[in-house]
């Protein structure tokens, strides 16, 4: 129980060091006035895989890992970011059997695409609503207010960070299988046991 419980701790602070680390040194995509840096959301994704309180913790990590080293609209938004993990970790506990197809993983796993797309729809859902309080404060960049809060809020951060959640799902669920194969995650033992279960049965 102990060795488990280092062992977490360990994951979770890698995971948080790599969600710091990604965005400054992984490529962005810019689409004035915003940008996107490609996998910055991955070590909070893997996590999911693992516990709902790994989730968390990753989460809170690299949020305060963005408070100390920029912006609060950027920290605040990693910070929402919670409440996916949360719901995520949650749904991938109770049917972790979502991550398998015909008993084997592949990216073209229509159950875990459509877990992904309503991920993507509740990431994007709540960073708006952050980036909005901001909007309506007046503390967002000149630029923002020029293209109008229709394009920036429900084009950019909507449409833009819901296709950002979806890209970025999609490698970290890339990573855990390649990493299952020689690693232990907790959601993907968890699914191999019930096609085991479900073999049997048949």
């Amino acid at each position: 129980m102990k060795t488990n419980s280092v062992r977490n701790l360990t994951i979770s602070a890698l995971l948080i060091g790599l969600g710091i680390l990604i965005p400054l040194v992984m490529p962005k995509v810019v689409v004035p006035p915003a940008s996107f840096t490609l996998a910055s959301h991955v070590p909070v994704f893997i996590a999911m895989f693992f516990s709902p309180a790994m989730a968390v913790a990753v989460t809170l990590g690299t949020a305060f890992g963005f408070f100390i080293s920029t912006s609060p609209i950027i920290a605040l938004r990693a910070l929402s970011h919670i409440v996916f993990a949360v719901v995520g970790a949650y749904y991938l506990r109770k049917h972790p059997e979502i991550v398998f197809k015909d008993g084997k993983f592949t990216l073209a796993n229509g159950r875990f695409q459509l877990f992904n797309f309503l991920i993507a729809l509740l990431h994007s859902a709540v960073e708006m609503l952050v980036v909005s309080a901001f909007y309506f404060m007046g503390n967002m960049p000149d630029t923002f207010y020029s293209q109008g809060y229709l394009y920036t809020i429900f084009v950019l951060m909507g449409v833009g960070g819901a296709i950002h959640s979806l890209v970025d799902y999609n490698i970290a669920y890339f990573i855990a299988g390649a990493l299952y194969k020689h690693f232990n995650l907790p959601i993907f033992d968890q699914a191999t046991k019930a096609e085991k279960l479900k073999a049997k049965a048949v």
